[in-house]
């Protein structure tokens, strides 16, 4: 990022007893550091402002909220917070994962021209929907699944940001990233539990294609919605996935959210394409 401020140095302390290894991420507003605790003897994550929003008030509410969110939230398939240190400027401490993110896995997938299997994809469909499924009984929509959000590792998928979950209910126009969010969250106004469902399915899209649904080239410079332009192209035309699978993916990315399949709908072709036997099949009933 041009312009942007150094990365802390290793050694830095981010909170007492904190100490940063080496930078895993940043954005446009946060860095992430792969950090040692002494208190717990380990390495952390480490979700800190970066130094250049330090005096960004909507930055810290932001980073603050998340920190409350995750330290209330216990699921397998969400990072788990450790702590939350908030003065003088807030630190978010999360637990270490194995794996990397499914943006990479991806990237190789469509390097090396071998996509991602029916089964995994399945598998993957439902730890997703279980953990957005906890979310939503939370009374949470996530509004950012994307590649990058997700780590993947040893047959384990968990979301590791959360920095744009709240409530439903009206929000503002592009809320979320312009290529991953549902047509209501690009459009703004009323946005519901539907969001969450378009995340999964764009995910799940992306990993089945090796492809983005919507590409650089989409993006109105000004407005950067191509969700109201158009409507994503059936995953069928890049990919033979079984048909209930397809069709369930295809419907959960439909424009309009009342039209939209639903969680449940999506968790039980995800249950039937994974080959679960009948005595395992208990989250589409749960979130049905």
């Amino acid at each position: 990022m041009s312009g942007a401020p150094p990365r802390l140095r290793p050694g830095t302390e981010v909170a007492p007893g904190v100490t940063v290894i080496r930078s895993i991420a940043r954005s446009d507003v946060l860095d992430v550091y792969d950090a040692w605790d002494a208190r717990r003897a380990s390495r952390v994550a480490a979700k800190v402002l970066r130094p250049d929003r330090l005096a960004h008030r909507p930055s810290r509410a932001g980073l603050l909220r998340e920190g409350r969110l995750l330290r209330a939230l216990d699921h397998p398939h969400l990072v788990r917070a450790y702590d939350l240190v908030e003065r003088p400027d807030p630190v978010l401490l999360l637990e270490t994962l194995p794996g990397e993110t499914l943006a990479r896995l991806i990237d190789r997938s469509a390097e090396s021209g071998r996509r991602i299997d029916t089964r995994s994809l399945a598998v993957l469909g439902l730890q997703l929907c279980s953990a957005i499924g906890y979310l939503h009984a939370e009374g949470v929509i996530h509004l950012d699944l994307k590649p990058a959000n997700i780590i993947a590792g040893e047959a384990r998928a968990t979301v590791i940001d959360l920095n744009h979950a709240r409530e439903p209910g009206r929000m503002k126009a592009g809320t979320g990233t312009w290529c991953y969010a549902a047509p209501e969250q690009a459009r703004g106004g009323e946005v519901g539990v539907a969001a969450d469902v378009w995340g999964v399915a764009i995910v799940l899209w992306e990993c089945a294609t090796a492809q983005l649904a919507f590409g650089d080239d989409d993006g109105d410079e000004e407005t950067d919605t191509p969700q109201l332009a158009r409507s994503v192209a059936s995953v069928g035309r890049h990919r033979r996935l079984p048909g209930a699978f397809a069709a369930a993916i295809d419907g959960a990315l439909a424009p309009d959210p009342a039209a939209r399949a639903t969680l449940a709908d999506l968790a039980r072709a995800c249950e039937d394409a994974a080959g679960l036997p009948a005595r395992e099949r208990r989250l589409s009933r749960t979130l049905g």
